[in-house]
């Protein structure tokens, strides 16, 4: 098994978790292939028993009655001793009279799979907590599940579990200073060879595991992309179909409208050619829900009060590089007729790196020593065009509680930025409307470095390498 990097946090809220007096119920909830099972599988380690199960992915032929069978089959590997009645009660009952002491793990993971298709599976799952699981003060049970919109409507907000859950954890990608952590001690690979990687990748650890360190990023790129037997290769159909089963074409539509940068839902909808209202706002809330969309809400300066309106951002890089790079060139790649990087790959490295900024936005704050309680919002801001004022974009912008703005140029180039950025900077800022009283402090965010002219322009409050992220 491959090393276990990062999770500090995560794995110490487990801990303490299971310091306190009485048994526990955890949720743990995230995109797929982001680490929730090696999560448990790490934590395992502070129990003297650990029972491990998973549902069935979703496939035409599946049911309730396989979902059943299956979590038997489980049980009967573990030497459970089963009642055969076909019935999730007593199973779980099962289950719970092997568990009755000792120290315990228990782990339903991909529990949507599991219970989706039976309408008494949480009911009873409920019922066996309350008079049995919890009746174990060193047991701990963790429901753990990628499809994030049905834990949240039917464990996080259900009647059934209120008062219930000990902790929620919601697993987002790994921080830069994780990723660079899988190419293990080269330590003299340049900073902007693992961007050119992570520009994929993002923080998913599944996807930072198949890295090999001794080999270039393009060549690591045409291994994992560019050949049919490729991890990314396929990787997004059965993400997609795994999460959205029938309706996972519309899913893709929508993600598909955002690959060249964030949409208003009335954009998305007029790109569709589909009503905002409905159905459209519950699979872009999905989307979200699921760890593929980020819904950005701009705020009013005056009074730092998030606005109305927002937009959508396709903030999984690997999903738009698929869209844009692998996807058209399926068939192709199949036939061995393109097994290399095409040559405008780095044309989306732009949105890329957006996205890996605002991901890691608290380093950001680091760096700029702004105390996480001083911010008022941070986040990517635009403003409306409106009669008395220019529409503007920032892409990622800091409001301190002392009318202190920094608004950070993320800006990737291939080569070192040249004193043009600065001209650029001032004509975004001319166009934001700044209320009276407030101070603005320009910061650039860069890959490849940047000329000495604009050093000694002394116009950036801070400059900001992507090598001080990876630390």
């Amino acid at each position: 098994m491959k090393r276990f990097i990062g999770r500090k946090k995560e794995l110490q809220i487990l801990k303490d978790q299971q310091q306190k007096e009485g048994s526990s119920l955890v949720v743990i909830k995230g995109r797929r292939r982001i680490g929730k099972s090696r999560l448990a599988y790490e934590f395992s380690s502070c129990f003297d028993k650990t029972l491990s199960f998973s549902g069935l992915p979703p496939r035409p032929n599946g049911s309730a009655k396989k979902e059943r069978e299956e979590f038997e089959l489980q049980l009967y590997r573990y030497r459970v001793p089963i009642l055969r009645t076909g019935d999730w009660g007593d199973l779980f009952w099962s289950l719970a009279e092997h568990c009755k002491t000792g120290s315990v793990l228990l782990v339903l993971d991909e529990i949507s799979w599991m219970g989706s298709k039976d309408p008494d599976f949480l009911g009873k799952l409920k019922i066996i907590w309350d008079q049995h699981f919890s009746q174990n003060p060193n047991l701990m049970l963790i429901l753990s599940g990628s499809h994030s919109t049905w834990i949240e409507k039917n464990i996080i907000s259900s009647t059934g579990f209120v008062g219930r859950i000990s902790r929620i954890i919601d697993l987002k990608e790994l921080p830069l200073a994780d990723s660079s952590k899988f190419w293990n001690s080269q330590k003299k690979i340049a900073p902007y060879e693992m961007f050119k990687v992570l520009g994929i990748t993002g923080g998913i650890p599944r996807y930072l595991e198949e890295i090999q360190p001794k080999i270039s990023a393009e060549e690591n790129i045409r291994r994992l992309c560019f050949q049919p037997d490729g991890l990314l290769f396929n990787e997004f159909d059965q993400i997609f179909s795994d999460l959205f089963t029938k309706r996972n074409a519309i899913y893709k539509q929508i993600v598909t409208k955002l690959v060249h940068g964030p949409k208003s839902l009335m954009e998305i909808s007029k790109a569709l050619k589909r009503q905002k209202s409905g159905d459209l706002s519950q699979y872009v809330d999905d989307l979200c829900q699921t760890g593929f969309l980020t819904r950005d809400f701009t705020w009013n300066l005056k009074n730092g009060q998030e606005s109305k309106l927002s937009r959508f951002r396709l903030s999984d890089n690997y999903v738009r590089f698929y869209l844009k790079y692998i996807e058209p060139n399926k068939r192709k790649i199949k036939n061995q007729e393109i097994v290399d990087v095409p040559v405008n790959w780095l044309s989306i490295m732009g949105l890329q790196f957006e996205n890996l900024v605002v991901n890691n936005r608290l380093k950001i704050h680091e760096i700029l020593n702004i105390p996480s309680r001083e911010i008022m919002a941070a986040n990517p801001f635009f403003q409306s065009k409106t009669t008395r004022h220019a529409g503007c974009q920032i892409d990622f912008l800091i409001q301190t509680q002392f009318q202190v703005l920094y608004a950070c140029e993320v800006k990737f180039s291939v080569s070192e930025l040249s004193l043009k950025v600065v001209q650029e900077m001032k004509n975004k800022l001319n166009q934001l409307y700044l209320p009276k009283g407030f101070s603005i402090r320009p910061v650039l965010i860069h890959v490849n470095g940047v000329s000495q002219s604009v050093i000694e322009q002394n116009y950036f409050a801070e400059i900001i390498d992507f090598s001080d992220l990876l630390t």
